[in-house]
């Protein structure tokens, strides 16, 4: 997978392009969170992730973005990140 190495390379990563989200368990795993869902911006599938998927559910999804992977750790960073051009929510 290509990672977000640093919080820096947030400033880089288009927030504006379509993205996916997908789970990386098999089909059988009663822990997905329906499998795929396509987004038209990045910015929404990491709020998405974040902010709607319970954390059990975050560690096994990728997001893929201009045919780049990033898995929850890089998911967190980019949500954290100051570019996350979003408002965020109270993450429970």
């Amino acid at each position: 997978m290509a990672a977000c190495d640093s919080v820096d390379a947030a400033d880089l990563f288009d927030f504006e392009a379509a993205a996916e989200l997908f789970s990386v368990h098999s089909r059988k795993s009663p822990r997905q969170f329906g499998g795929y869902r396509r987004f038209d911006r990045a910015a929404d599938a990491i709020r998405f992730a974040i902010e709607d998927l319970p954390p059990k559910l975050l560690r096994g999804i990728c997001l893929e973005v201009e045919e780049m992977r990033f898995d929850s750790t890089d998911i967190r960073r980019l949500y954290a990140s100051a570019a996350f051009p979003l408002v965020r929510r109270a993450v429970a």
